[in-house]
């Protein structure tokens, strides 16, 4: 090297013809912070299509995942669910094929001719359909229409329906476990003498033998995904997703990422799930609370959760907050089955992010949270409750490792170039300050760089990540003055 501070890549030093040789360098062209994306991996049960188990496809609408996975498929109506709270999102599906399990099977019976004129609406999820009866129909020819207009949908329904005399038999799509949380409801309007009798899907038959996500998740272990979005909700394959967060969150992989999934069931089974059973900062579970017979529609799990997905991919800035993001699409719950605030303070304080219902009967985030609830003693340990958290450090991490991987793929392990790499990630604090992810040092020498005493070649760093907190709570004391 010719010249100690400027070091060429193509101009050789050792030329002889005279002339001006120039060369470009784009080593420190990038100064600015990554961009702060989401890329989101759906890992959902298919029933039939142009996929193949296991593998990973793109989808750009919740149309491409109904030729790969099969209408009204957990994969179609999950997909469906987060394109609509967040049309951009990036999405990867990875289809899971029934294990040789059990669809659960309900039923609607109905008893007696009509003796007037009117309606009757029936949910099944959060699907709507309307049955026009006319005085006189008999039980038989009721049933049949209802078993005509639910087939009429059958594309958005997470069952099919069959008719035999005067009960209509509804079949899960898929096997598995969440067949049984398929709720269905009634009104009837006018008619009577009427009567409809509902057996809820699980009641009859209930839903058997859930697929495992081993395979989908070594599917998608060779790419990064900033969240996977996991339709399952039991504690065995939830739990496999934990040991894959975490192993690929590990420094020897450094692919970061998040879990999310949801639930609609009881509460305190939740919370035992969430922040017992899972306690974990890279999972996160959306809880909405429904009542199954309640007259109006009902979001299913897997469609709460990729809604929850798609708020989360939505946001640009790592730190702010989701409180009050609307999950659109979500059907609200009943007034008198809507968390109370002391449920929703004992959600929060096991690990459970709950779901409210805003202006407009909108459900929105009460404030998003991790399954992370206690240390490895065993210690309540607030320090990674806000999802925000983890999301604003592994961005950190992200931000720092992208400079040092611009600035110095190739360095040699000098005191000069410690002294750079000292500056350059000052200067990662500095804008991740400005953006208000992290909060600048008190002072530059909490940055350390040191050479390591038994690796050569090898530097190492401490880096204070002083998180930016979301504003959640505001407290005022209005002092009277006469």
């Amino acid at each position: 090297m010719a010249s100690p501070n400027i070091p060429f890549d193509n101009v050789n030093t050792d030329l002889r013809k005279p002339g001006v040789y120039s060369e470009n360098d784009t080593s420190n062209a990038v100064r600015g912070l990554p961009a702060a994306s989401y890329k989101v991996a759906l890992l959902a049960q298919m029933v039939s299509g142009t996929y193949t188990a296991e593998n990973v496809y793109r989808a750009y609408s919740a149309d491409d995942v109904v030729t790969g996975a099969g209408t009204g498929s957990i994969a179609h109506l999950a997909a469906r669910a987060i394109f609509k709270a967040n049309p951009d999102v990036k999405l990867d599906v990875i289809p899971i094929a029934d294990a040789a399990g059990t669809p659960a099977t309900g039923t609607i019976v109905v008893a007696n001719a009509a003796t007037a004129s009117g309606t009757i609406d029936f949910w099944i999820g959060n699907e709507y359909v309307q049955v026009t009866v006319t005085s006189g129909d008999s039980a038989n020819t009721i049933a049949a229409a209802i078993d005509t207009a639910i087939n009429a949908k059958e594309h958005n329904m997470p069952v099919t329906a069959s008719v035999a005399t005067a009960t209509v038999t509804l079949t899960a799509r898929n096997d598995g476990l969440l067949g049984n949380n398929i709720p269905c409801s009634y009104k009837i309007n006018n008619v009577t003498a009427t009567t409809i009798t509902i057996t809820q899907v699980g009641s009859v038959v209930a839903g058997a033998t859930d697929p495992s996500i081993a395979n989908a998740l070594a599917a998608i272990a060779p790419e990064k995904y900033d969240i996977i979005l996991c339709t399952l909700n039991d504690a065995t394959n939830l739990g496999l997703l934990k040991t894959h967060l975490d192993t690929y969150a590990a420094p020897a992989e450094n692919k970061p990422g998040i879990g999310v999934f949801g639930y609609t069931g009881v509460q305190a089974t939740c919370e035992t799930l969430c922040g017992t059973t899972l306690n974990s900062e890279r999972l996160t579970c959306a809880y909405l609370k429904y009542s199954k017979t309640t007259e109006r529609g009902h979001s299913l799990d897997y469609e709460v959760a990729a809604a929850y997905a798609g708020v989360i991919a939505s946001h640009d800035d790592p730190a702010l907050p989701y409180n009050t993001e609307a999950l659109t699409g979500i059907a609200p719950p009943a007034t008198d089955q809507r968390l109370t605030r002391t449920q929703q303070e004992s959600t929060l304080e096991n690990g459970v992010t709950p779901l409210e219902v805003g202006a407009g009967e909108t459900v929105q985030v009460v404030r998003a949270i991790t399954t992370y609830t206690t240390n490895a003693n065993s210690i309540a340990d607030p320090a990674l409750l806000d999802l925000t958290t983890i999301l604003s450090l592994d961005y950190g991490r992200l931000a720092i490792e992208t400079r040092e991987q611009l600035r110095f793929s190739q360095a040699k392990a000098t005191e000069r170039t410690k002294g750079k790499l000292k500056a350059e990630i000052l200067d990662v604090l500095r804008l991740l300050d400005e953006s208000e992810i992290w909060t600048y040092p008190d002072s530059p020498d909490e940055v350390l760089v040191e050479e390591d005493s038994v690796a050569a070649g090898r530097f190492n760093t401490s880096i204070p990540a002083y998180v930016v907190q979301g504003l959640h709570i505001i407290a005022n004391k209005i002092n009277l003055l006469l």
